[in-house]
Parts: C-alpha cells; structure tokens; sequence
C-alpha cells in the first residue's frame, strides 16, 4: 500500500464521516455516552465533523505534501492516546498510518469504543490497513512513541520511554483575550470555546485575559444561552461544588447561574470556573502571555486580531495542521524512519 492508497483511503473515511445518517450518529453517540457520559450527542456529533473537515481531500492532499510520502523504514509506533474528548487520538492516527508507519495504540478507557470504531471504518474502507493498526494494552513492541498526558503522567512517560524515540505532551489550555470592544454576537461566539466538549479540552479556554476596569455584565449576558451545559449531572455536581468552595473561602467571583468567573493566575481551571486576569496595557498583556506560552495550546480573540490567535468560536475548529503542544508530528516520524 504506497502513499496514494493511504491518502485516497483517508479521503474517503473524511466522506464517510460527512454522510453519516442522523440515525448512524445517534447510535454511535448512545454507545460512546455508555462509556463515558461527558460524551454526550452535540458532542460526538461536533467531533466527528470536525475529523470530517480535517479529511477534505484538498486540504489533506496539500497537508500530506509537506512531508516525506514513504518513509525509509517502516516503524512500529506506539501511541497513548488522550481520551478528555471524542475522538482526540485521531489525529494521531491520521499521522502515523499516513505516513507510513504502523499503529500500535493505546486508547484512553474514555475513548476506545469512538477510537475503535473510526479504525474499523477506515479498514473497511481500506482492508489493507488491518494489518497496520493494532490496538493493545502494553507498547513493548514499539520502535517509537507518541503518548499525551498530564505533567505528571509526563514525567513517567519520558522515564519509561527513554530509550527510544519518543514525543511526549504535557497538559496545556486556551485562553481568550478580551478589550471590552466585543460586539454581542463575538462574545457569544466565544461560548463555544468555552463550553463546548464542558470544557474539558485543550483547547477549551479556561482563562479570560481582560483590561483593567473591565464590565463583565455584557459577556455574562452574552453566555446565556449556554445554560443548557446544567443539564448534565457532572456539571451540575462541578457547578455546585465549586461555587460552594468559592463561598466558603469568600473569594470574590461573578455567577451567571452555570459559570463561576474568578480572579486567579493559574491558567487552568476547574470545569464551570473560568479564570480571569487583568492587563494594564498591550506590553503588560504580552508580558503575561510570554510567561505562559509554554502552557498554552491555542489564543482566542475577536476576529483573530492578535497573531496567532484564532478568532471566537474557532478553538474547536483546529486543522489538520494545528499540532498538539505546536510539535510537528509528521517531522517527527520522518526523522525516526
């Protein structure tokens, strides 16, 4: 199987994704929500499309160009995959099978039923990838690794891969810049990056960063619709255990009723709080951001105006170029073959 099969066989897995049926998601969302019922429909459903947009045939095929179409050697590539949202290791996969190499993955117990369902439509599509993904509990027969975790599990990560090729990612968030100039419908847009997945993403803005003096009665008011995030009983439970953690300690802290907004200098925050930091001017701003950036996967603003940012409503949207941790991954499996 040379490198046009490959890509021809991805394409058509991106048109399969693009035409399933309204019944076919339903199923497949109920059996993911089984599993791990932070998996609910809206977001299997954003997931899945957002891996058919990342298989549009003339981005892939421009994407793919870049980089290497067979690889010197084929390696055995062991992944451990992230399972914080639907579908999160895919991209991963993508790479891996793409380039050349053989999957040996690790699913998170979040994810696997999504993770292996994606893989067998994939084989069905192209039979002859059966024999380059496996799914399995311990990677001792990997050649090189590829494993997403928090700092903690990093840690472990480098010890036990040291001895071979490895790229290991760290816990990262997004964040949002703000100066008071947003139109409504921007900072509703912003909800999304927000909310969607509950906020358990990477790419989910846990931090806001806002000008001094700033009103925060318009973004609350703008949020609103979002309230339906408290229909599910784990953000309930999150909503009501942090409020009463904030009321307790007397921490100031604005409540819209399903979002808890408090002043912090961790970038990260619990699910239903969003951190907030104030800037004295654009230089105080980029000072901030500069001390962060190694924590940091995406920015967010108003119409993308700061650079490399994307603009409200974008963060969930990556492309099939927007790597985890900003490390290229296909780089990465060039130079091991």
């Amino acid at each position: 199987m040379n490198h046009s099969d490959r890509l021809a066989a991805f394409v058509a897995l991106g048109h399969r994704l693009q035409t399933l049926s309204a019944d076919e998601l339903t199923e497949l969302a109920a059996r993911a929500r089984n599993q791990n019922n932070w998996f609910d429909e809206p977001n299997v459903r954003a997931a899945v499309h957002g891996v058919a947009q990342m298989l549009g045939e003339t981005t892939l095929r421009s994407w793919a160009g870049r980089y290497p179409a067979e690889p010197a050697t084929s390696r055995r590539i062991g992944v451990v995959m992230a399972g914080n949202i639907p579908l999160v290791g895919f991209h991963d996969l993508l790479c891996v099978l793409l380039s050349g190499h053989q999957l040996l993955a690790k699913p998170s117990s979040e994810d696997r039923l999504l993770m292996s369902w994606v893989a067998d439509e994939l084989i069905s599509i192209e039979p002859r990838f059966a024999e380059r993904i496996a799914f399995v509990e311990r990677l001792n027969e990997a050649d090189a690794f590829i494993a997403t975790g928090s700092n903690n599990t990093a840690r472990y990560f480098e010890y036990y891969f040291s001895k071979k090729p490895h790229l290991i990612r760290r816990s990262r968030t997004s964040l949002a810049i703000l100066t008071g100039q947003e139109p409504a419908e921007a900072l509703a847009a912003l909800g999304r990056d927000i909310f969607q997945y509950y906020g358990l993403g990477c790419r989910n803005v846990s931090k806001l960063y806002v000008p001094e003096g700033y009103k925060f009665d318009a973004l609350l008011d703008a949020l609103e619709p979002w309230n339906t995030v408290l229909m599910h009983n784990r953000y309930q439970n999150n909503y009501d255990y942090n409020k009463s953690i904030l009321l307790v300690n007397s921490v100031p802290h604005f409540d819209n009723g399903f979002l808890l907004l408090t002043p912090g200098t961790a970038l990260v925050s619990p699910i239903s709080v969003l951190h907030y930091a104030a800037y004295a001017s654009e230089v105080d701003l980029v000072d901030q951001l500069t001390d962060a950036a190694e924590q940091i996967q995406c920015i967010v603003s108003d119409g993308h105006q700061y650079a490399g940012s994307f603009a409200f409503g974008q963060a969930q949207n990556p492309t099939v170029s927007d790597y985890a941790d900003g490390v290229d991954t296909m780089i990465f499996l060039a130079e091991i073959a």
